[in-house]
């Protein structure tokens, strides 16, 4: 396993982390001991870093994530992400605060790594799912409450969403972490993509945040499942979900993944999960890529693929004719 740094935070951090999402699903619906031999393999393996949230499970990630480290006495790097509802947003700051209380208490933890916020943002507020600019600033001052009170030690937010909004509330509010989607069907978060391109185009924001000291969590790596081409979920797993800057449905997403066979046919991965790990391992700007767990055998994989490294170079090229076949 090798390491990374997360930005301007100092911390080092797995280059692979582990996602206790319900996508994947293991740390919410897996039974105990597996989730237990599942982080045990993780931290042999080398990664240092998980990634949970209240909304996965509605704080069952988060317990069932804390009773494990716990009970391995792990020393490791935890980031969890505040989700705000509607009686929040008159007072976005205090919620702040009292959600990542809760979290911590779930977490049986004194104070966790990083905290994100976990909305995407737009220009104008769609209740409690969609924030404004200001309220990033808003919660940035809770966050900075909690940082004084060694409660967390940094504090990110989603980068997705409007992608104008998104470069203003980086430039304003100044996070020290972003999560970002990056994966084989939409690399526009740290590259051009050609004109016509389909799906959101990010403005190269991930490559924006490192050159600015931040911290880069890549997500949906898989496209929430889509990039293994495989139709066929494991019961773990949550139900196909939407895409993320990407096409109009999963199914569409699961469709597109057949342009990238030929890095399979060709030789230079053996599987597609294997290519899209790979391709987010080779982005220089990426602090972290999280894969989210279904079972014991994914992680099993996902450890042996992050251990091959980046894609070569030469597949790296022949990428820009898949991602111009898009546009056209």
């Amino acid at each position: 396993m090798k390491y990374r740094t997360l930005g301007r935070t100092g911390i080092e951090v797995s280059e692979i982390g582990y996602g206790c999402g319900a996508v994947g699903g293991l740390m919410v619906k897996g039974d105990r001991t597996e989730m237990m031999n599942a982080v045990k393999l993780a931290l042999e393996a080398g990664i240092t870093y998980f990634d949970t949230a209240r909304l996965y499970g509605n704080g069952v990630s988060e317990t069932n994530l804390g009773r494990v480290l716990n009970d391995l006495n792990a020393d490791v790097v935890v980031g969890t992400k505040v989700k705000l509802e509607a009686g929040d947003m008159a007072d976005i700051e205090s919620a702040v605060v009292r959600h990542v209380e809760g979290s911590l208490r779930r977490l049986g933890r004194d104070s966790v790594d990083i905290v994100s916020l976990h909305h995407p943002v737009g220009p104008s507020r769609d209740g409690d799912r969609l924030l404004i600019v200001e309220d990033v600033g808003a919660a940035a001052r809770g966050f900075a409450t909690l940082m004084r009170q060694g409660k967390t030690r940094f504090w990110g937010m989603n980068a997705v969403g409007d992608t104008d909004t998104i470069h203003r509330a980086m430039d304003e509010a100044k996070p020290y972490g972003i999560q970002a989607a990056y994966n084989l069907l939409n690399p526009s978060g740290s590259r051009p993509v050609p004109t016509g391109f389909p799906f959101q185009d990010y403005r190269e924001h991930i490559k924006k945040a490192a050159d600015d000291g931040v911290g880069v969590f890549a997500i949906r790596v898989l496209a929430g499942g889509a990039l293994s081409g495989i139709s066929q979920r494991h019961e773990n797993a949550s139900s196909p979900p939407a895409p993320m800057g990407s096409s109009g449905t999963y199914q569409e997403d699961l469709d597109r993944s057949s342009a990238f066979r030929f890095l399979v046919d060709d030789g230079y991965v053996g599987s597609l999960v294997e290519a899209a790990i790979r391709f987010s391992l080779s982005n220089e700007h990426i602090s972290s890529s999280l894969i989210g767990i279904a079972s014991i055998e994914q992680l099993q994989q996902a450890i042996e693929y992050g251990n091959k490294g980046p894609l070569p170079a030469e597949a790296i090229e022949k990428l820009d004719a898949v991602w111009s076949g898009f546009a056209n």
